[in-house]
């Protein structure tokens, strides 16, 4: 689990401090409720799968946007210059 970027996608606006990598080391600022680690670990599972989608949602338009280009009329070359993508 990583409290980081749990907290990151799921509390963004709060405030806290994370000293190492364990639920121990989390120390909340914010005036709400710290989370417990039981409700961080149950929606880890879900921030994993946003994190994917995003992911591939980028990667999806990135490819789109490359099929319009080549629409468009410019080489696999251009494309790959246009991308910053070793020919």
């Amino acid at each position: 689990m990583d409290i980081t970027t749990i907290l990151s996608k799921r509390y963004a606006g709060s405030e806290w401090t994370l000293d190492g990598d364990e639920y121990a080391g989390l120390t909340w600022l914010s005036d709400t409720a710290k989370p417990t680690e039981a409700a961080l670990s149950k929606v880890w599972a879900s921030v994993q799968d946003e994190i994917a989608a995003e992911a591939k949602a980028k990667a999806d338009a990135k490819l789109s946007t490359i099929d319009k280009l080549k629409a468009l009329g410019l080489t696999v070359e251009e494309v790959q210059v246009a991308f910053g993508l070793s020919a």
